[in-house]
This record gives C-alpha cells, sequence and structure tokens, in this order.
C-alpha cells in the first residue's frame, strides 16, 4: 500500500510539470534565504556570548597598595555587586604586559626612569549584569571609591552585536516567510493541477471502493516530496556556500568577532530545515484538498 501511494506521489509530481518545479525552486529559495540569515545569526549569537565573557571593567588606582591592603581592596570590589571576579593588577605585572605587546619594541620602556603605569583592578562582570546599563552602575559605585582614580569599562558594543543579531532573525523570518508564503501557494497550484489531471481516475477509485485517505493521499505526498526535495537543495547550496566562503571570511570573522571559525548548521537545525520543507509541500497539499472541496 505504501509502496503504491510512494509511486502515485511520484507521477504526480511528475504531472505537474514546470508548476511543481517552480514550487520546488520557490522552496529552495526560502529555505535558502532563512538558512542564510539563520547562519548569520548563529555567528553573531557565539560572538555575543564569547564577548559577553570577556566583559571587563578596569579600576585604575590612585596609589599601589600594600600587599597587606590588597586583599581588602578586592573584598570590598566583590561586595558592589554584579561583580563575578576581580583581579588585582600590580604596577609591574602592567608593565610587563605592556612589553609583551609591544614585542621587538618593547626595550624602549627599559629607558624609562620609572614604571608609569597605574596599578588597576579588573572586575568581570556577573552574565546578568553585563549590559550597558549594568556596567554603567557597577562604573559609578567603583569610581566613588576613595583608592579609585579612573573607571573604564563598557558593554555598549557587544549588545549592539546582539542588536543585529536580532535584526538579522527578524529578516530571516520575514524574507524566508514571504518566499515560503509564494512556495505553498505554488506547491497548491501545482497538486491543484494534478487534481484535475486525475479527477476521472480519482472517481473510479471511489466506485471500486477506494477510501477518502487512498485518494487523496498522494496529493499530499506530492506536496510533502516537493517541500523535502526543496529543503535538500537548499541545504546542499548552503553546505556548498559555506565551504566556499567560510575560509575567505575566517580571518576577518578572527579580527572582528574574535571567532577562530565560522559556524554552520549542528544535525538538528539541518534536521529542523529539511522538516520546515516537507512541512511547506505538505501544507501545499492540505489546501489542495480545502480548495478541492470548496
Amino acid at each position: 500500500m505504501l509502496g503504491f501511494l510512494a509511486s502515485e506521489a511520484l507521477r504526480d509530481l511528475r504531472r505537474s510539470g514546470r508548476v511543481g518545479l517552480s514550487a520546488v525552486l520557490l522552496i529552495t529559495l526560502s529555505l535558502s534565504a532563512l538558512g542564510g540569515f539563520w547562519l548569520a545569526s548563529l555567528n553573531l549569537g557565539q560572538a555575543v556570548g564569547q564577548w559577553r565573557d570577556r566583559v571587563r571593567v578596569v579600576a585604575y588606582l590612585k596609589e599601589e597598595p600594600a600587599a597587606a591592603a590588597v586583599e581588602d581592596l578586592t573584598r570590598k570590589v566583590q561586595a558592589l555587586g554584579g561583580v563575578q571576579r576581580v583581579r588585582y593588577v600590580s604596577k609591574s605585572e602592567a608593565l610587563q604586559t605592556l612589553k609583551g605587546a609591544m614585542g621587538a619594541e618593547a626595550n624602549v620602556l627599559d629607558q624609562l626612569p620609572r614604571n608609569p603605569l597605574p596599578a588597576s583592578v579588573e572586575v568581570t562582570l556577573e552574565p546578568a549584569a553585563a549590559t550597558p546599563d549594568g556596567t554603567r552602575a557597577l562604573v559609578g559605585r567603583l569610581a566613588i571609591l576613595p583608592e579609585v582614580e579612573e573607571v573604564q569599562g563598557g558593554a555598549e558594543w557587544v549588545e549592539s552585536l546582539a542588536q543585529w543579531q536580532r535584526l538579522f532573525q527578524i529578516l530571516g523570518l520575514a524574507v524566508g516567510g514571504a518566499l515560503a508564503l509564494a512556495a505553498v501557494l505554488t506547491v497548491t497550484t501545482a497538486t491543484t493541477l494534478v487534481l484535475h489531471i486525475r479527477r476521472d481516475e480519482m472517481e473510479i477509485m471511489r466506485l471500486v471502493g477506494a477510501g477518502e485517505g487512498a485518494v487523496r493521499l498522494p496529493l499530499l505526498l506530492q506536496g510533502m516530496t516537493q517541500g523535502l526535495l526543496g529543503a535538500v537543495l537548499a541545504l546542499g547550496a548552503l553546505t556548498v556556500a559555506h565551504a566556499l566562503a567560510a575560509p575567505r571570511l575566517e580571518p576577518l570573522l578572527t579580527l572582528t568577532l574574535g571567532l577562530t571559525r565560522a559556524a554552520f548548521l549542528s544535525l538538528s537545525q539541518m534536521l529542523l530545515l529539511l522538516g520546515g520543507g516537507a512541512v511547506l509541500g505538505a501544507l501545499g497539499g492540505v489546501l489542495t484538498k480545502g480548495r478541492a472541496e470548496a
């Protein structure tokens, strides 16, 4: 029985001709657009999560505290709220870090009469506080400490990345949704065309006792086949595009976002994309049934 229904669905797909091919192409375009924006959102989401973990507020101290006072200072900063970790950086450690960053030109610093860098306290915020408002609030609390000379830090640009991520999600849903609607209507047209071609055949099947499910199910399977085929083509296009573009984009991603590699869809996300294509095609088949009965 299943073999018969599958063969009927494939035969109906061939009967739909150019209209059926147009439905497959529209599903491919809609899922490719959705997948492209999805990939952009995934990579931006990784960058946002990575940089939120790296958000630091640095409080530069007026004077380098004595060793015995460092622990009291870090406890005082830890008690300000919204603080995940506190790290004290001495003047000598700050100078060594600067020398490492300067590389071959670090010997210039050896000519200085004294170490000009201040001691500081690096504060890592809790994830919930790593927002522009949370960062500004912590900066204000640090600035009023008597030991602190200046405070630097902010999370505004991380939130800008998050806003871009949300924008890509919205654009992906909007563009993919518009193309998906066109695809569903084209699937409906293709299966309606087959319905009219098979009208006499379907009446004969009813006369010999075939159930309505056996008569209609090939149309639904035709739509699902179109949708699944379009999803496979879209996934293939995304895979090829990622394989070609990733090696060229990854140096830029490393420089701008700090990502070492361009992320691709996981197995569950690929299965979701394929399932979405099948659902789009099936919806077209369901609408065909409604139109035929109207």
